[in-house]
């Protein structure tokens, strides 16, 4: 690092991201990315206006907030779009958290709320899970500060209920929880009924997902409108054209191409089930997902052994080295193909390691 960079930030450790490879080609199982492509629509719509990046986009997303709004049956004014939904979490830090507010998480979730609570300065209320892994909803209520919850869990994938959120939401009207539904396409319930009679309630969503748009960087904010208008301060103090030409007109197309969406993401959720069951059938402990990936332990086998093995023969998934998460790995689910080629590569790592 360099002298002048200020001595508060030199501590701080960024989140990493899953690996991005550009020299081999892999079944790449490690950053919850679609297996499909974006829809025709949404191509067609980028294409078009890739003419017009000589000019600045707009700063409001007009057109976008209404394909949104037409599409989610909730007004615009309670609509933000973010690049990224990792932008409008960071917003929501700088907005809604500080020394006297901390940020309220669960033992495992998002690495990425950690990052920014370490960036902003803003102190964290870590909730356990149960032994199971689920979320439970009472030490989260009794927490003071802002809640950070990922519904489906962003490491385990499993989901809470919209009425385990309602009485989240509701123990405390001074209290505002943001619900982080980035995998919610895949099966789990949402909360966004839940927006209108809620104004602590704010939900946030990304096109990366459900919508195959990762490589986009899209993402949505749903809330009260005073809510929306406290994001928005800090949107247009930072970088009010943070949506480019391109990702906005593609995203109009992803939101209005709802059959694709469906389609893929029914898709995904058949092949999650069939992962899941073959891993079972291997010795696998395999957590009940709601989202585009599984959390499976190996049982007796070194969690990151295989994870390097099946690296080393051209499949990448995740392993993390928190203390409840080393015996596990995390695995995108892909095409069937893909799956396939994991499980086959799984049992022979496997059958040899033994």
């Amino acid at each position: 690092m360099s002298r002048f960079l200020r001595p508060g930030l030199s501590g701080l450790t960024p989140y990493t991201p899953g690996e991005q490879p550009r020299d081999i080609e892999f079944v790449k199982l490690n950053t919850n990315e679609s297996p499909f492509p974006p829809s025709a629509y949404a191509q067609r719509l980028a294409r078009q206006a890739a003419g017009d990046l000589n000019l600045y986009c707009d700063p409001e997303c007009t057109a976008l907030k209404q394909a949104a709004s037409e599409v989610l049956g909730v007004g615009k004014d309670r609509i933000l779009f973010s690049n990224g939904s990792d932008e409008v979490i960071a917003w929501a830090f700088q907005a809604f958290c500080d020394a006297d507010t901390p940020a309220v998480l669960t033992e495992i979730t998002y690495g990425f709320y950690s990052s920014c609570a370490a960036l902003y300065n803003v102190p964290v209320v870590t909730v356990p899970l149960r032994d199971d892994f689920t979320v439970d909803i009472r030490p989260l209520a009794g927490a003071r500060g802002t809640v950070f919850l990922a519904n489906p869990n962003a490491q385990t994938g499993i989901a809470v209920g919209t009425e385990l959120i309602r009485n989240l939401v509701s123990s405390d009207p001074d209290r505002l929880v943001i619900v982080d539904e980035a995998y919610v396409g895949f099966g789990a319930p949402s909360a966004l009924c839940l927006t209108e009679e809620y104004p602590n309630l704010l939900i946030i969503r990304t096109l990366s997902k459900s919508h195959s748009m990762a490589g986009a960087r899209l993402g949505i904010a749903i809330g009260d409108p005073g809510l929306i208008s406290d994001l928005e301060k800090i949107r247009c103090s930072f970088n009010p054209y943070n949506i480019n030409r391109m990702t906005q007109a593609a995203g109009i197309g992803a939101l209005l191409d709802t059959e694709y969406c469906r389609a893929n993401c029914a898709t995904v959720a058949s092949n999650r089930e069939y992962t899941a069951k073959e891993l079972r059938r291997m010795g696998f402990r395999v957590l009940p997902s709601s989202a585009n990936f599984l959390l499976a332990s190996p049982g007796k086998a070194d969690a990151e052994y295989l994870y390097r093995s099946l690296r080393s023969e051209g499949v990448l998934v995740r392993h993390f080295d928190s203390p409840r998460l080393r015996d596990w790995i995390r695995v995108t689910i892909g095409t069937r193909e893909q799956m396939d080629t994991f499980l086959t590569k799984t049992g022979k790592i496997l059958g040899e390691k033994s």
